[in-house]
């Protein structure tokens, strides 16, 4: 029962974050399930769903279809909506369905493209994972179909990889980084359109901001030789603010690894007694992350044993310990955790 959830809401799932990276990308994207994974993401996991288009769809999978295993029905389903419309690719995303059955994602793909002229993509998620782990394979492939020439790099330009509403709780991130960066910017998946992926070997650095994009930055230094470095360009400046000024000796943040980091990095610059630990619900980094809770009961005791007197997360958490903490508390959104935008507290202001 360790894994039950008492206080919080269930985390976004690996297929919400492959459809984050794709929402933007003007592509079909086709959700494997019977019907309810596409709803929890329109409905709860998507924010931009509400202010723009995007192609997405579900398979509509039946019992039969699914006892039976009819891919070819499922292929003419895709092919079907794929040829009523123009869009840059068509992206399959799996969900529990498929991985109940072991659908061959491969083959699939394969059947779609000897009747498709365009990219498809395959991205096996299974619904049993948090959502980095579908926006990692989702930004690998990606890059892996469509950028796949070696063009001659610019020398002012950059990309960067893991800015997803998810991580950064903001619809308008990719405008906030942009502002921080000079030069020629493309933030993949965020306000970059899906030619700038096409043009991926372009780019003289890639900027990775969160776990989910380190291993597609890996793949591109490998095909392109695009070096890449780790930087959080996302931290809301409210919340940065509120930390500073909190004070405090022992503190623990709880965020997704690199923004932990990068504001670990900004209080220890301006007091550097500060005793600081991360610890995520999500990717641990051995080199970063102090902490990796797999459950409420993980991050209470992490609390009831720590002595620690702030804590800068998400305020949904603040439900687990609200028996046991009477230290600072520092809001710090992850929109995967509380489905809670930095939008909203500006208009809240």
């Amino acid at each position: 029962m360790k894994s039950l959830l008492k206080y919080l809401s269930p985390f976004a799932p690996d297929m919400a974050g492959a459809v984050s990276v794709l929402f933007e990308l003007e592509g079909l994207i086709a959700i494997c399930d019977a019907g309810g994974c596409t709803g929890n993401i329109c409905g709860f996991d998507e924010p931009r769903w509400f202010t723009r288009k995007s192609a997405l769809f579900s398979a509509g999978l039946r019992d039969m279809d699914a006892i039976m295993g009819r891919d070819r029905q499922l292929a003419d389903k895709l092919i079907a909506a794929a040829n009523n419309g123009k869009f840059n690719f068509m992206a399959m995303i799996g969900s529990p369905v498929p991985a109940v059955i072991g659908t061959d994602f491969a083959a699939l793909k394969r059947m779609c493209s000897q009747r498709l002229d365009m990219d498809i993509l395959a991205v096996e998620c299974s619904g049993t994972l948090y959502y980095e782990s579908g926006a990692s394979a989702a930004y690998c492939e990606l890059f892996r179909q469509a950028a796949k020439e070696k063009l001659p790099v610019k020398a002012d330009t950059i990309g960067v990889l893991g800015a997803t509403v998810l991580d950064c709780s903001s619809i308008n991130v990719g405008k906030l980084i942009a502002d921080k960066l000079e030069g020629d910017v493309q933030i993949y998946g965020m306000s970059s359109d899906f030619q700038a992926i096409r043009r991926a070997s372009e780019v003289a650095k890639n900027i990775v901001i969160a776990p989910s994009g380190m291993k597609c930055a890996k793949y591109l230094e490998r095909k392109f030789g695009t070096p890449w470095e780790i930087a959080d360009l996302s931290l809301p400046e409210t919340t940065v603010q509120a930390a500073l000024a909190a004070g405090g000796r022992k503190c623990l943040i709880v965020h997704q690894a690199f923004a932990a980091a990068g504001l670990k990095k900004q209080l220890l610059a301006s007091d550097d007694k500060m005793d600081i630990f991360c610890g995520s619900f999500f990717n641990k980094c051995s080199n970063i992350s102090d902490f990796k809770f797999e459950s409420e009961s993980d991050f209470y005791d992490c609390i009831e044993q720590g002595n620690f007197d702030l804590v800068i997360a998400d305020s949904a958490l603040q439900r687990v310990v609200q028996k046991i903490y009477r230290g600072k508390w520092v809001d710090f959104m992850h929109f995967a955790v509380s489905g809670r935008l930095q939008e909203e507290l500006y208009q809240a202001v």
